[in-house]
């Protein structure tokens, strides 16, 4: 009997063990659904937080969207209704051009614009404008061409005028040696006395003394008279006189003379104020014969 109660308790014992293990490894299980189904949570959590920023974000894209849209289309009710001339004087003639786009233009301004001429604007076509500007270059051309040539022409003007200045100035010593000539040859010590010329006078033809005595006097007038001429243009502003003697184109020579009997301050500065090519003919007339 004793043994049968030592077997009921190592049973008994054994059952505890059991119990309590079992116990244990329950409470591992419930630790273990419990860790489980935080993570559930979690990760539900997670989710429903992920769905609603990607609502949010997809809500911020829409009303975006609307936004913009709902400019776009104010924009084009603006344009198409001509606004403060928004359409028409803005965006007609940058859009006017690009299809499709070109159809929110307000209609008036792009059958108007067609029609309408600027009157200010005296070409109708650019081909107008554009032959009217070759026009103007070949015009332009020519004048620099005239303008060249003019300015050559006052280059050997002026050169021609150094010349005659260089020219005077030898005349002018000539002349002066030329009375010291005659000075010396009818009043020098070793010059014939006035007898002998008085004899060579008196030996002369009176018909020849008579024609010569009138040519010098006529010769003399003349002088006389260009002089006058000279006196009064040289009197004149350079401008003025130059006028006058271009009109001389039947008597160039007449002009020449009373240019040649003019001080050389004057005559340049007349000179300077004609046309170079008038200028240049006197010029050579009045040039010494080589």
């Amino acid at each position: 009997m004793e043994d049968n109660f030592e077997e009921l308790e190592e049973k008994t014992e054994k059952s505890k063990k059991e119990l309590k293990k079992e116990q244990k490894d329950k409470k591992k299980e419930e630790k273990k659904l419990k860790k489980q189904k935080k993570n559930a949570d979690k990760i539900i959590e997670d989710s429903d937080s992920l769905e609603e920023k990607e609502g949010s974000r997809f809500a911020v894209v829409l009303a975006v969207a609307g936004l913009v849209i709902t400019w776009l289309i104010i924009l084009v009710l603006l344009v198409k209704a001509d606004i403060g001339g928004f359409g028409s004087g803005v965006l007609s003639p940058i859009l006017e051009d690009v299809p499709y786009i070109n159809k929110i233009l307000p209609e008036s301004s792009s059958k108007s614009d067609k029609k309408k001429v600027n009157p200010d604007y005296p070409y109708k076509t650019v081909e107008e404008a554009i032959e009217q500007i070759k026009k103007l270059q070949v015009e332009l051309q020519d004048e620099k061409e005239k303008s060249e040539t003019g300015d050559s022409n006052i280059q050997d003007l002026q050169t021609e005028i150094e010349r005659l200045k260089e020219f005077e100035k030898k005349q002018v010593e000539f002349q002066k040696l030329k009375t010291e000539f005659y000075e010396e040859v009818v009043f020098g010590e070793n010059a014939p006395a006035m007898k002998e010329y008085q004899k060579y006078y008196e030996s002369i033809d009176p018909t020849n003394a008579e024609l010569l005595y009138k040519e010098v006097v006529k010769q003399e007038a003349y002088n006389q008279k260009v002089q006058d001429y000279a006196t009064t243009y040289s009197a004149m502003k350079p401008k003025q006189a130059a006028a006058i003697l271009e009109k001389l184109t039947d008597d160039l020579k007449l002009a020449a003379q009373i240019l040649e009997v003019m001080d050389k301050e004057s005559r340049g500065d007349i000179l300077g104020a004609m046309d170079p090519d008038f200028a240049v003919k006197l010029t050579k007339i009045m040039a010494p014969e080589e």
